[in-house]
């Protein structure tokens, strides 16, 4: 997280006179059109004026809801936490660890559906709202477990780095042959596992002992994996 959490207000949206247009739009349209060009094109698909473009108005009118380009990815980010705490709402009511996995795991499907997010997610909880809750939400459930406060801080920064940190890397851009349609990702992979395979078994032992696993893995699965190994960790450390 670059910034510690300070606030949950919903910032200020006022604007210097000079720099204030007449709203066309609002701020859940600006944000859904901002997350739909992030969506299809990336975070260098997102300029003001493509934004202004999609949602049929003019550039100034979008500076009316946001200060820049910085503001709005936070933003756009922010919006689509805020999916992800509807879908785990509820949560806090069972065992912390299972609620915990549950939290994790509806995280990483919004990430890893979306390359750009993994880079924004948790960025500036001073004005990313749904960001912090989500992130209170998680520690709450590590409270559960009563550990001690550095235990605690521990536990929720391993828990909200590993889902972040594993969902951006899998989920970000596929190879240039891939993208451009010359191989299809199928073909890429048997080509990547045909080329571990020819290793040196004597210099690359670990290679071929999970090579059968690394053919044809599935992502999901494999984040599931790492996840559940963490939380078995929190859970011992727990004395559960």
């Amino acid at each position: 997280m670059a910034s510690s959490p300070q606030s949950a207000e919903t910032p200020s949206r006022a604007r210097s006179p000079r720099s204030r247009a007449r709203a066309t739009h609002s701020l859940e349209s600006v944000l859904a059109g901002a997350v739909a060009i992030l969506d299809e094109s990336g975070a260098q698909g997102l300029t003001f004026r493509t934004l202004a473009a999609r949602l049929g108005g003019g550039v100034a009118s979008v500076y009316w809801y946001v200060s820049g380009r910085e503001e709005l990815l936070d933003l756009a980010a922010d919006s689509v936490l805020g999916g992800v705490l509807t879908e785990v709402d509820g949560v806090g009511t069972g065992d912390p660890i299972d609620d915990l996995r549950l939290i994790g795991m509806t995280m990483f499907d919004a990430i890893a559906d979306r390359p750009w997010l993994g880079a924004y997610a948790l960025r500036d909880t001073t004005r990313q709202v749904h960001s912090l809750q989500l992130y209170e939400l998680i520690g709450e459930q590590v409270m559960r477990l009563d550990l001690s406060p550095r235990q605690s801080f521990h536990a929720t920064s391993a828990v909200v780095g590993y889902v972040i940190g594993t969902a951006a890397d899998l989920g970000q851009e596929p190879p240039a042959a891939v993208v451009s349609g010359d191989v299809s990702r199928e073909e890429y992979m048997a080509g990547a596992t045909a080329q571990w395979r020819a290793l040196d078994p004597d210099r690359f032992p670990f290679v071929h002992h999970i090579i059968d696993e690394f053919d044809g893995h599935d992502d999901r699965d494999q984040f599931i994996g790492g996840l559940d190994l963490l939380l078995a960790g929190i859970r011992l450390q727990a004395g559960r």
